[in-house]
């Protein structure tokens, strides 16, 4: 019997995905897979699921590799290798990913690169191949898999007409919108069927990015600054300007699958508290889940408010940390 397995009908789907964040958002970064896969990682720097995820839906995750061998030694697998039927005229390449279990430096790692790669029927392409086959160690076992690089022209709108000095990042605003969604999506089944809103809308990163995923989203704000700003972005990346709107919160009407709100703050005063509980209050009577963000302590006023605190975790940026609490 054959101590590797090779992709069959018979195998359960097996997904690696690789991911990295600075530490100042590393808390952002596992919440956000959490919900995403249902679990946390238990690595560093990687993921293993059954659940078949685009790569670019997160701003964190590098690649997915989709497994089609897997074996006890570095022979077997080289022997497996031997046996991979490329599509006809299809160039290869073996990459030994850095992630997982691996003690090997740079030039083991060519090394063990070129010993799978000598064993696979086919031409090997260095610089633009057709196919790149992912190799990573997980404690004793050695897995190989196809390469699905993550979309990263999302930081392509790091650079906006209009933005506040002080306005949610684009890899926050990317990760809030999984935070909002990722449950409800399973529950509802399509990702596009959802109704999502952002009623403190700014200059529409959160919507943009929102809109970009293939998400339906509405925004609205009390600024008429800001909602002319938010237009002007939304022309900027080809979407409608009329998906925002001028308008206070809490005098918005209609229901939707979840929100996502960045309470209004400013660096030289704060919200009165009864205020931020009004929002609060109206934000339960628009939707049933909610992905809050806010500069200040909010625990007191969200119970308070009639919300329940599901998760939370917290980002940091110089001079100032955002708390996130995701509410149900």
């Amino acid at each position: 019997m054959n101590k590797y397995k090779i992709d069959t009908d018979k195998m359960k789907p097996r997904y690696i995905y690789t991911y990295a964040c600075h530490e100042t958002e590393r808390e952002l970064c596992l919440l956000e897979l959490k919900c995403l896969f249902g679990q946390q990682p238990v690595h560093s720097s990687m993921l293993s699921s059954h659940l078949r995820l685009e790569p670019g839906i997160s701003p964190f995750i590098h690649l997915r590799l989709d497994i089609i061998i897997e074996a006890d030694t570095l022979e077997e697998l080289c022997e497996a290798a031997s046996m991979l039927q490329l599509e006809e005229g299809k160039t290869f390449k073996v990459l030994y990913l850095k992630e997982g279990d691996n003690e090997a430096d740079y030039d083991e790692r060519r090394e063990i690169e070129r010993r799978i790669g000598a064993r696979i029927q086919g031409q090997a392409q260095m610089k633009t191949p057709d196919v790149i086959l992912g190799v990573i160690r997980l404690g004793e076992r050695w897995l190989m898999g196809i390469c699905e690089y993550s979309d990263r022209s999302w930081q392509e709108r790091r650079q906006k007409p209009q933005n506040y000095s002080t306005g949610l990042p684009v890899l926050v605003a990317r990760a809030l919108v999984n935070l909002a969604a990722t449950d409800l999506t399973a529950s509802k089944g399509k990702s596009d069927s959802l109704k999502l809103l952002d009623p403190c809308c700014g200059m529409g990163n959160v919507m943009i990015e929102a809109l970009s995923m293939g998400k339906d989203i509405r925004g609205c704000d009390i600024n008429p600054l800001a909602v002319r700003g938010a237009r002007v972005n939304l022309r900027h990346f080809g979407y409608e300007e009329d998906l925002v709107k001028l308008g206070d919160m809490n005098m918005l009407t209609g229901n939707y699958d979840a929100a996502i709100l960045d309470m209004p703050y400013n660096l030289c005063s704060v919200l009165p508290a009864d205020e931020q509980k009004k929002m609060l209050r109206s934000l339960r009577r628009l939707a049933a889940r909610t992905v809050i963000v806010s500069t200040e302590p909010m625990a007191t006023l969200l119970s308070e408010s009639g919300w329940t605190v599901m998760e939370q975790c917290r980002i940091y940026k110089t001079g100032m940390s955002r708390e996130i609490w995701i509410c149900k």
